[in-house]
């Protein structure tokens, strides 16, 4: 029987950054357009074969940072037919009951993260679990030691500023990483897996 992993699954440019500057509802990633490469369904759906559940920030389900963040009943950004096809369970502070767009359904979990990834195991039975950011959640699951691999697409743009991954708030303890796959899809972006070793 497989064992289900949990996988850190986030974008980000050359230079570190997982959102660029100038954030917008429109543009919740800001410039550069990190997320570019998961228009091209395909490579989309080759990078997430394997996947069960996902865990999002609230930033992530709702857009980015800004005014419309004060809104807790916001329906997200993701438009009436999100890419996911699996549930996705969402960690925030507000209570609400679950939102239902297309083929996938978003959950939202307020004892934490913990608690987020039990759940998400439990919708993907031997499935993989990604956490699909933001930064936040990404460093809180890093400093809790629950993932099993980093999948990382970066992008060909250097962007200069705008939001890093790993700028702060990483546990001093240092994490070996070994390299497990790397591929190439249209448009540059190299997808580089990497077991978290240590």
């Amino acid at each position: 029987m497989n064992k289900s992993r949990t996988i850190l699954d986030i974008s980000m440019s050359v230079d570190g950054f997982i959102a660029g500057p100038n954030r917008s509802l429109d543009r919740r990633l800001g410039e550069g357009e990190l997320d570019r490469w998961t228009r091209q369904v395909e490579s989309f759906r080759v990078a997430h074969a394997h996947t069960g559940a996902a865990v999002f920030g609230r930033r992530m389900f709702s857009g980015g940072e800004g005014a419309w963040q004060d809104d807790p009943n916001s329906d997200g950004w993701w438009g009436d037919d999100p890419p996911f096809r699996y549930p996705v369970f969402v960690v925030t502070h507000h209570v609400r009951v679950p939102v239902s767009r297309g083929a996938t359904t978003f959950t939202f979990v307020t004892d934490g993260i913990e608690s987020a990834l039990e759940q998400a195991q439990a919708a993907a039975g031997e499935r993989d679990v990604a956490v699909g950011g933001g930064a936040s959640i990404a460093r809180q699951f890093l400093n809790a030691g629950l993932v099993d691999e980093l999948r990382l697409h970066v992008l060909p743009v250097l962007l200069g500023s705008g939001l890093r991954l790993f700028e702060n708030h990483l546990a001093e303890a240092p994490r070996t990483l070994e390299r497990i796959r790397t591929v190439s899809s249209p448009g540059g972006v190299i997808h580089v897996n990497y077991r978290v070793a240590g």
